[in-house]
Protein backbone atom coordinates (compact mmCIF):
# COMPACT_ATOMS: atom_id res chain seq x y z
CA UNK A 1 0.00 0.00 0.00
CA UNK A 2 1.81 3.42 -1.20
CA UNK A 3 1.92 6.28 1.61
CA UNK A 4 -1.27 7.97 0.29
CA UNK A 5 -3.40 4.65 0.32
CA UNK A 6 -2.09 4.09 3.84
CA UNK A 7 -3.31 7.94 4.91
CA UNK A 8 -6.40 7.35 3.50
CA UNK A 9 -6.56 4.17 5.73
CA UNK A 10 -5.32 5.36 8.53
CA UNK A 11 -7.88 8.44 8.85
CA UNK A 12 -10.71 5.77 8.29
CA UNK A 13 -10.19 3.84 10.96
CA UNK A 14 -10.62 6.96 13.37
CA UNK A 15 -13.69 7.78 11.01
CA UNK A 16 -15.20 4.16 11.39
CA UNK A 17 -14.52 4.17 15.14
CA UNK A 18 -17.34 7.49 15.41
CA UNK A 19 -20.67 6.66 16.37
CA UNK A 20 -23.05 5.54 13.93
CA UNK A 21 -25.41 8.91 15.58
CA UNK A 22 -22.55 11.10 14.43
CA UNK A 23 -23.21 13.76 11.72
CA UNK A 24 -22.58 13.20 8.33
CA UNK A 25 -20.27 16.43 8.12
CA UNK A 26 -18.38 15.28 11.05
CA UNK A 27 -17.65 11.94 9.26
CA UNK A 28 -17.45 13.85 5.83
CA UNK A 29 -14.45 15.98 7.42
CA UNK A 30 -12.50 13.68 8.74
CA UNK A 31 -12.61 11.38 5.49
CA UNK A 32 -12.50 14.95 3.32
CA UNK A 33 -9.12 15.65 5.26
CA UNK A 34 -7.74 12.57 4.42
CA UNK A 35 -8.22 12.22 0.07
CA UNK A 36 -7.44 16.03 0.15
CA UNK A 37 -4.04 14.82 1.94
CA UNK A 38 -3.53 11.67 -0.40
CA UNK A 39 -4.35 13.98 -3.41
CA UNK A 40 -2.18 17.00 -2.82
CA UNK A 41 0.76 14.31 -1.72
CA UNK A 42 -0.28 12.96 -5.47
CA UNK A 43 -0.65 16.59 -7.56
CA UNK A 44 -4.55 15.36 -8.76
CA UNK A 45 -6.52 16.97 -5.92
CA UNK A 46 -8.42 19.56 -8.46
CA UNK A 47 -8.92 16.73 -10.88
CA UNK A 48 -10.17 14.25 -7.95
CA UNK A 49 -11.77 16.47 -6.66
CA UNK A 50 -14.08 17.00 -9.62
CA UNK A 51 -14.74 13.47 -10.36
CA UNK A 52 -16.13 13.14 -6.84
CA UNK A 53 -18.41 16.02 -7.95
CA UNK A 54 -19.29 14.88 -10.65
CA UNK A 55 -20.04 11.19 -8.90
CA UNK A 56 -22.24 13.14 -6.49
CA UNK A 57 -24.24 15.91 -8.64
CA UNK A 58 -24.36 13.88 -11.81
CA UNK A 59 -24.25 10.05 -11.11
CA UNK A 60 -26.50 10.09 -8.23
CA UNK A 61 -28.85 12.45 -9.78
CA UNK A 62 -29.17 10.03 -12.61
CA UNK A 63 -29.46 6.74 -10.71
CA UNK A 64 -30.45 7.52 -7.24
CA UNK A 65 -30.58 3.51 -7.51
CA UNK A 66 -26.81 2.99 -6.85
CA UNK A 67 -26.54 5.87 -4.14
CA UNK A 68 -28.73 3.86 -2.24
CA UNK A 69 -27.25 0.67 -2.56
CA UNK A 70 -23.72 1.67 -1.79
CA UNK A 71 -25.25 3.23 1.24
CA UNK A 72 -26.51 0.22 2.14
CA UNK A 73 -25.82 -1.52 4.99
CA UNK A 74 -27.61 -4.55 3.57
CA UNK A 75 -25.35 -4.95 0.66
CA UNK A 76 -21.78 -6.33 1.72
CA UNK A 77 -18.46 -4.53 1.58
CA UNK A 78 -17.20 -7.22 -1.21
CA UNK A 79 -20.74 -6.61 -3.63
CA UNK A 80 -20.03 -2.59 -3.38
CA UNK A 81 -16.48 -3.22 -4.07
CA UNK A 82 -17.57 -5.09 -7.49
CA UNK A 83 -19.95 -2.37 -8.11
CA UNK A 84 -17.26 0.25 -7.73
CA UNK A 85 -15.25 -1.67 -10.28
CA UNK A 86 -17.67 -2.64 -12.43
CA UNK A 87 -19.31 1.19 -12.44
CA UNK A 88 -16.66 3.36 -11.84
CA UNK A 89 -13.42 1.19 -12.84
CA UNK A 90 -11.66 3.32 -15.88
CA UNK A 91 -13.26 6.32 -15.27
CA UNK A 92 -11.85 7.86 -12.27
CA UNK A 93 -8.35 7.81 -10.88
CA UNK A 94 -7.41 4.38 -9.27
CA UNK A 95 -6.49 6.97 -6.02
CA UNK A 96 -10.34 7.99 -6.43
CA UNK A 97 -11.25 4.37 -6.67
CA UNK A 98 -9.44 3.02 -3.48
CA UNK A 99 -10.39 5.82 -1.81
CA UNK A 100 -14.23 4.98 -2.46
CA UNK A 101 -13.35 0.89 -1.36
CA UNK A 102 -11.77 2.42 1.62
CA UNK A 103 -15.02 4.03 3.03
CA UNK A 104 -17.09 0.95 1.66
CA UNK A 105 -14.67 -0.91 3.93
CA UNK A 106 -15.68 1.04 6.99
CA UNK A 107 -19.37 1.23 6.17
CA UNK A 108 -19.55 4.74 5.35
CA UNK A 109 -20.38 5.34 2.03
CA UNK A 110 -24.17 6.53 3.05
CA UNK A 111 -21.92 9.80 4.25
CA UNK A 112 -20.56 10.27 0.50
CA UNK A 113 -22.20 13.66 -0.11
CA UNK A 114 -20.73 14.62 3.09
CA UNK A 115 -17.42 13.70 2.19
CA UNK A 116 -17.93 15.20 -0.80
CA UNK A 117 -18.74 19.20 0.47
CA UNK A 118 -16.13 18.65 3.24
CA UNK A 119 -13.17 17.42 0.62
CA UNK A 120 -14.53 20.49 -1.06
CA UNK A 121 -14.49 23.25 1.32
CA UNK A 122 -10.93 22.09 2.41
CA UNK A 123 -9.50 22.67 -0.52
CA UNK A 124 -11.12 25.59 -1.00
CA UNK A 125 -9.96 26.69 1.87
CA UNK A 126 -6.03 25.93 1.20
CA UNK A 127 -6.44 27.57 -2.45
CA UNK A 128 -7.77 31.00 -0.38
CA UNK A 129 -10.95 31.13 -2.26
CA UNK A 130 -14.32 31.38 -0.52
CA UNK A 131 -17.64 30.18 -1.51
CA UNK A 132 -20.19 33.14 -1.76
CA UNK A 133 -24.01 32.45 -2.18
CA UNK A 134 -25.87 35.12 -4.11
CA UNK A 135 -28.94 35.55 -4.79
CA UNK A 136 -30.89 38.12 -6.70
CA UNK A 137 -34.72 38.81 -7.22
CA UNK A 138 -33.63 38.64 -11.61
CA UNK A 139 -30.87 36.72 -13.37
CA UNK A 140 -27.54 38.22 -13.64
CA UNK A 141 -25.43 38.62 -16.62
CA UNK A 142 -21.71 37.29 -16.61
CA UNK A 143 -20.69 40.80 -16.75
CA UNK A 144 -22.08 41.86 -13.75
CA UNK A 145 -21.27 38.64 -12.07
CA UNK A 146 -17.87 39.61 -12.83
CA UNK A 147 -18.02 42.95 -11.59
CA UNK A 148 -19.37 40.97 -8.38
CA UNK A 149 -17.05 38.29 -8.24
CA UNK A 150 -13.91 41.35 -8.66
CA UNK A 151 -15.56 43.38 -5.40
CA UNK A 152 -15.60 40.46 -3.31
CA UNK A 153 -12.27 39.15 -3.59
CA UNK A 154 -11.28 43.29 -2.34
CA UNK A 155 -13.57 43.02 0.20
CA UNK A 156 -12.63 39.63 1.54
CA UNK A 157 -9.12 39.22 0.23
CA UNK A 158 -9.64 36.12 -1.07
CA UNK A 159 -10.85 35.12 -4.69
CA UNK A 160 -14.57 34.35 -4.22
CA UNK A 161 -16.44 31.36 -5.83
CA UNK A 162 -19.63 32.85 -6.58
CA UNK A 163 -23.01 30.63 -6.44
CA UNK A 164 -25.70 32.54 -8.14
CA UNK A 165 -29.44 32.05 -7.33
CA UNK A 166 -32.24 34.08 -8.53
CA UNK A 167 -35.06 34.23 -5.79
CA UNK A 168 -37.79 36.27 -7.52
CA UNK A 169 -39.89 36.69 -4.11
CA UNK A 170 -36.84 38.82 -3.17
CA UNK A 171 -37.77 42.33 -3.83
CA UNK A 172 -34.71 44.00 -5.59
CA UNK A 173 -31.18 44.11 -4.19
CA UNK A 174 -28.94 41.64 -3.31
CA UNK A 175 -28.66 38.88 -0.11
CA UNK A 176 -25.05 37.33 0.20
CA UNK A 177 -24.50 34.02 2.23
CA UNK A 178 -20.98 33.81 3.49
CA UNK A 179 -20.28 30.81 4.93
CA UNK A 180 -22.80 31.21 7.69
CA UNK A 181 -22.94 34.42 7.62
CA UNK A 182 -25.75 36.52 5.76
CA UNK A 183 -25.87 40.03 4.39
CA UNK A 184 -28.95 41.24 3.44
CA UNK A 185 -28.96 44.33 1.62
CA UNK A 186 -32.45 43.51 -0.42
CA UNK A 187 -35.49 46.07 -0.23
CA UNK A 188 -38.08 43.38 1.32
CA UNK A 189 -35.31 43.54 4.37
CA UNK A 190 -34.83 47.09 4.53
CA UNK A 191 -38.54 47.72 4.61
CA UNK A 192 -38.89 45.08 7.10
CA UNK A 193 -36.04 46.82 9.26
CA UNK A 194 -38.42 50.31 8.46
CA UNK A 195 -40.68 48.81 9.60
CA UNK A 196 -39.30 47.14 13.47
CA UNK A 197 -37.61 50.41 13.78
CA UNK A 198 -41.24 52.04 13.52
CA UNK A 199 -42.84 49.51 15.52
CA UNK A 200 -40.02 50.21 18.39
CA UNK A 201 -40.57 53.57 17.78
CA UNK A 202 -44.11 53.77 18.70
CA UNK A 203 -43.65 51.51 21.80
CA UNK A 204 -41.43 53.33 23.41
CA UNK A 205 -43.56 56.76 22.74
CA UNK A 206 -46.47 54.65 24.04
CA UNK A 207 -44.44 53.73 27.25
CA UNK A 208 -42.98 57.39 27.58
CA UNK A 209 -46.80 58.67 27.41
CA UNK A 210 -47.69 56.08 30.10
CA UNK A 211 -45.14 57.00 32.02
CA UNK A 212 -45.95 60.69 31.84
CA UNK A 213 -49.76 59.75 32.93
CA UNK A 214 -48.46 57.53 36.24
CA UNK A 215 -45.78 60.41 37.29
CA UNK A 216 -47.16 63.96 36.25
CA UNK A 217 -44.61 66.51 36.36
CA UNK A 218 -44.23 68.51 39.73
CA UNK A 219 -45.85 65.57 41.69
Amino acid sequence: MDESADSIARDANVAARLSPDVGQEQVGDIYGRALVAATEKAGQTADVLDALDAIVEEVFAQNPKLESVLGSLLVSHDEKVVLLDRVFGGRISPLLLNFLKVVSQHGRLDCLRGIQRQARKIYEKIQERLRVRVTTAVAVDASQVDQMAHSLGVSLGKEPILEMVVDPALIGGVVLRIGDSVYDGSIANQLQTMRQQMIDRSVHEIQSRRDRFRHPAGS
